[in-house]
């Protein structure tokens, strides 16, 4: 992958879509504790992944991201060898020892949203700080969407009934 930071590159250019955590090197190497001895490298992915799951297990929310972006997710779901996005709707920003991420939200009909968004930031922030050891300096959430009981998901609706003349869909 692209993206994937190596450590030769990390070396070379912290900021190349990954931080480092953890001490940097310095000349009493030797006297440092064998698991302070060098850099992990996080890419900007692993911080959305995170945070996605995490946004994902409180009850309320029905889709994570903007609905332009659903509906690519939803097309390139269907795409033989595609791959979901557990990030989508997720945005972080990750430095050495801090990240701030930004979260878009589709809920469900008659919850309460600063309750919900109050639910979010605590699950995101305690998740990402314990899996990664940096530390969450803000969650900005923007609701998008209220999904209503009556109203068909974005996967529904692509999978309708084919009219006369038309080919079905295939699977």
């Amino acid at each position: 992958m692209p993206d994937t930071p190596t450590p030769a590159t990390m070396h070379k250019n912290p900021s190349a879509g990954a931080t480092a955590v953890a001490a940097t090197p310095t000349s009493s190497d030797s006297t440092k504790p064998l698991a302070d001895r060098g850099r992990t490298a996080l890419a900007v992915g692993v911080v959305e992944k995170i945070a996605g799951m995490a946004a994902r297990e409180v009850v309320g929310i029905h889709a994570l991201g903007s609905g332009l972006s659903r509906t690519f997710g939803a097309m390139r779901d269907r795409v033989p060898g595609g791959k979901s996005s557990i990030g989508r709707g997720i945005k972080a920003e990750v430095g050495e020892k801090q990240t701030a991420i930004d979260i878009a939200l589709v809920v469900e009909y008659g919850v309460v949203i600063p309750e919900l968004a109050r639910q979010v930031r605590e699950n995101i922030i305690d998740a990402v700080e314990r899996m990664t050891g940096l530390e969450v300096v803000e969650v900005n959430i923007a609701v998008n969407d209220v999904h209503l009981p009556d109203e068909p998901d974005v996967e529904e609706e692509e999978e309708e009934v084919p009219s006369a003349g038309q080919r079905p869909k295939l699977k």
